[in-house]
């Protein structure tokens, strides 16, 4: 039943272009300097399940990892991966030198599980992610309506 909830919670949504801003680093060349944009979840169809999307760009030429992601409304935030059409929890996710980690519909994405109350659309959600190497990163992530597609705007 968890991997049903999990299929409507991500039915009709797409990769983004809205969200917050947010950095984190220094110019130090051993550090990622990391920002988060196209940034949303879609207003969850389930009381105790959601599902999050974003953007994580990497502007330095040093790796880093995500390593976690938490935040005040769930119990817990779980990351996977979707291969084939087969999700996959990971631990981790590599953010490359001088590239990105999308978050997308249909493909890597947060499951926000055992909700403590349901985000409606026009809240935002806080987000804490934390990486293996730079300092953990706090963002505002925008809830958007339960058929949102970032590619038409609705």
């Amino acid at each position: 039943m968890t991997a049903l909830a999990a299929a409507t919670a991500l039915a009709g949504c797409g990769s983004g272009s809205s969200g917050s801003p947010g950095s984190s680093g220094s110019s130090d060349a051993s550090r990622a300097e990391l920002s988060v944009s196209a940034s949303y979840m879609p207003q969850p169809v389930s009381a105790d399940m959601a599902a999050g999307f974003l953007t994580i760009a990497n502007r330095s030429g040093a790796k880093d990892e995500l390593t976690s992601v938490s935040s005040d409304i769930a119990g817990q935030v779980t990351m996977h991966s979707t291969v084939g059409g087969a999700m996959e929890e990971k631990t981790s996710f590599a953010v490359p030198a001088h590239g990105q980690l999308v978050f997308k519909s249909g493909g890597n994405h947060l499951m926000f599980e055992k909700l403590k109350r349901k985000p409606e659309q026009g809240q935002k959600v806080t987000l804490k992610l934390t990486f293996a190497k730079s300092g953990p990163l706090t963002v505002e992530i925008p809830v958007k309506s339960a058929t949102y597609n970032p590619s038409t705007g609705h």
